[in-house]
């Protein structure tokens, strides 16, 4: 049995750009006797800025370091959650991830650092499901709406034909909003350590790369790498960008639910972008974001999207966060029928819609009946109904089956 915490949770990172969105809107939408938090970062300078705008006490505010554990320990044994916002994961993350363990505490983020997640799960599955521990990676736009839309669609479709589909692939079907400095330095850090870690390209390129190592089995391929006209969805596609974590989370959960939907389940993801030739057009056109940003460190291309984009710490500005929203359509196929379901998100993906994603996700994990499942978690593993029914009613998203 835990013993009585000073907290619910407490917001890991709440000075950076999407800590600070995280704990705005904690502080707009709950009150102290709904959820005890705290916010807790390096910078005592930074922490007691943020301190004065949410107008709270200094016993809700918490100094720790993320390259000193002891301090890490100390400060995760005063809750039952930890939130982080601290990347690049693979840097800042792993002595979180032992600390909440050694402190018995849950832990949720919004990594998309597969390699990352690849080497925590080696190291610490094991030891959070003996001390019943839930690590919950990705609680944001990569991969809830992925995780949790697959969740949906397959509930659904077993209430309505009695049955699971074999096969779904998901599309975005449109996406506004911005990048943030963070995003930007965490893919740039999974692609240096994949220039030089075999091991690292190895997790990458595998379709199973986060499954169980004696799961890693099933009939997906590599993720798209070309633009192609795409059957099911009757219109050209073209790689999305988030597909590379998306994709193994998604597979993670059906592994870690001992192949629910059956052993030959596929699933992938890909980007529409219309018909005819003004559609295979706009699909070559779309490559170039993703070629200009995967290039090699150093390099001059890679030199001038450095200077273009945002920095550490910045991000997209609250009206384009505001005017943001993403629609996701999902193609299930059970028996040769297509049935179609779609997740909509009110806000920007990557900051508007991620905060409020991954706020009630850790209030969930703090606050309500969710299932016993242990260990290194997808969102819906370890959340399941719970989460489904806070996204609905609270954080922006819609879950439709047609």
């Amino acid at each position: 049995m835990k013993k009585k915490r000073d907290f619910d949770l407490i917001i890991w990172g709440a000075t950076g750009f999407t800590g600070n969105l995280v704990c705005d809107y904690i502080n707009k939408n709950y009150n102290e006797r709904e959820l005890r938090w705290a916010i807790a970062g390096r910078n005592e300078k930074k922490i007691l800025k943020l301190q004065q705008k949410l107008k709270i006490d200094d016993s809700r505010t918490i100094i720790a370091d993320s390259s000193d554990k002891d301090s890490l320990v100390k400060m995760v044994k005063k809750s039952k959650v930890v939130c982080t916002t601290v990347g690049p994961y693979a840097k800042y993350g792993t002595n979180l991830v032992e600390a909440c363990i050694e402190g018995e505490t849950n832990y949720c983020d919004i990594t998309g650092e597969t390699q990352w997640i690849r080497r925590i799960i080696d190291r610490f599955h094991t030891k959070a499901k003996e001390k019943n521990i839930k690590i919950i990676n990705s609680c944001g736009f990569d991969s809830i709406p992925s995780d949790m839309g697959v969740f949906y669609s397959q509930k659904i479709m077993l209430e309505k034909t009695g049955k699971y589909a074999s096969t779904i692939n998901m599309r975005v079907a449109g996406a506004k909003g911005g990048i943030s400095g963070g995003t930007y330095n965490s893919l740039s850090n999974v692609l240096e350590e994949a220039l030089i870690d075999k091991e690292v390209r190895k997790t990458l390129t595998n379709p199973y790369g986060l499954n169980p190592i004696d799961k890693q089995f099933g009939p997906d391929n590599s993720d798209l790498r070309k633009v192609i006209f795409d059957t099911v969805s009757k219109s050209w596609i073209a790689p999305f960008v988030m597909a590379g974590i998306n994709t193994k989370i998604v597979r993670r959960s059906h592994a870690l639910m001992d192949f629910m939907y059956g052993k030959n389940f596929a699933y992938d993801e890909a980007t529409l972008t219309g018909k005819g030739i003004a559609g295979q057009i706009r699909g070559y056109m779309s490559l170039i974001p993703i070629f200009l940003a995967t290039r090699k460190k150093g390099s001059i291309i890679k030199k001038i999207v450095d200077f273009i984009l945002p920095k550490s710490g910045e991000g997209p500005s609250e009206k384009t966060r505001i005017n943001g929203y993403y629609n996701l359509r999902f193609y299930l196929t059970a028996d040769k029928m297509t049935y179609v379901s779609k997740v909509l998100g009110d806000m920007d993906p990557g900051y508007g819609s991620t905060s409020k994603m991954l706020a009630e996700s850790a209030i969930c994990l703090a606050l309500d009946e969710i299932p016993d499942t242990y260990g290194i978690l997808t969102p819906s593993v370890a959340l399941g109904d719970s989460l489904l029914k806070r996204l609905e009613e609270n954080a922006g998203l819609t879950f439709i089956f047609d």
